[in-house]
């Protein structure tokens, strides 16, 4: 127990301070390249924080061919990314609260994460699925076509919005294209490598405290694949660049549902939303919600914080921990 209780904290340990340095160099990528700060940056962001989540999620349903702990994970990222969002509003000044801070075009990010997460959720209640091969169906594929349609659309109103584009950050030294690739690479395997041990350790301690697959899915492992997007956002908000944080974590949650289609490739015994729990079901209910909560902020936010939070990004946070409760004591 405490040998895979260790082996869980340092993976998360290492994945944390690897996620940073990834998203670090995976930024000053999309400017050495060239393609585009607006749309590159958001999109190697929320792939690059999402790394974890693709292969602990490919590692759950293709190794241990666990369907609970896969979509256990994606959707308790999700969760913990609005958790996170909601969290964000603790550091950022008293009279300017976070949602005031932030344009208006994260409410289409919010509006297509809404999208894929309520179509998960209908994978997830329905008895039969469209099936196109013996292990894949129709519900996995449209989460690709949907993160394609997505992409596009927010590309397209960046392109006619230029001033809500993704803020440039300031770099700190000069590197060739050779070295960032390098860096990247590098952290890009660190967390490859090190992500593929987390469903072990979140299997075994699921065995040893008689805890449900998809209340340690969705804890356990949805926090430890969210510490990348963690550490971005707080070195983010720090900064003063709250719309970098925010779209990360906004477009993080576009591509997590889309890694279920991806793990679904890999998960062999069936289908894998028709073979996990339907207690998964309770995280799909309450990312709406909070999803929703947060588009309410994005239109008409809170002018200032009476304590630490502001009203909407508290509620966004009571619905996180209220998920929590609920997901364990159906587990």
């Amino acid at each position: 127990m405490i040998i895979h209780i260790t082996g869980f904290i340092i993976c998360a340990t290492i994945i944390f301070f690897a996620g940073k340095r990834l998203s670090y160099y995976g930024d000053q990528l999309a400017d050495l390249t060239g393609m585009g700060k607006a749309w590159i940056g958001l999109i190697l962001m929320s792939a690059v924080t999402s790394l974890p989540e693709l292969m602990v999620g490919v590692s759950s349903a293709g190794i241990l061919q666990s369907a609970d702990l896969a979509t256990g994970d994606i959707l308790g990222s999700c969760a913990f990314n609005l958790g996170i969002l909601s969290m964000m509003d603790i550091f950022t000044p008293k009279d300017r609260p976070l949602f005031s801070s932030v344009s208006k075009s994260h409410i289409l990010a919010a509006a297509f994460g809404i999208l894929l997460v309520a179509m998960a959720g209908l994978g997830l209640y329905l008895d039969v699925d469209m099936v196109i091969t013996p292990f894949i169906g129709m519900t996995s594929i449209s989460f690709g076509l949907v993160y394609i349609i997505a992409i596009k659309s927010i590309y397209n109103y960046q392109q006619s919005n230029p001033q809500v584009a993704t803020e440039k950050h300031e770099k700190q030294g000069q590197m060739t294209l050779r070295q960032v690739a390098l860096r990247y690479a590098f952290f890009a395997l660190v967390i490859i490598v090190t992500a593929m041990a987390l469903p072990f350790f979140a299997e075994k301690l699921a065995e040893h405290t008689g805890m449900g697959k998809s209340f340690v899915g969705t804890l356990f492992l949805a926090a430890s694949t969210s510490l990348p997007e963690i550490a971005v956002s707080l070195a983010a908000v720090r900064m003063g660049s709250v719309d970098m944080a925010v779209g990360n974590l906004l477009g993080s949650n576009i591509f997590n549902i889309f890694i279920l289609f991806l793990d679904d490739l890999f998960y062999t015994k069936g289908h894998l939303l028709k073979d996990a729990s339907d207690a998964n079901l309770v995280s799909v209910f309450f990312v709406i919600m909070m999803a929703g909560t947060a588009i309410i902020g994005f239109i008409f936010p809170s002018k200032q914080k009476k304590h630490l939070m502001a009203l909407d990004t508290l509620v966004i946070f009571l619905l996180y921990v209220i998920n929590m409760i609920l997901l364990y004591k159906l587990s």
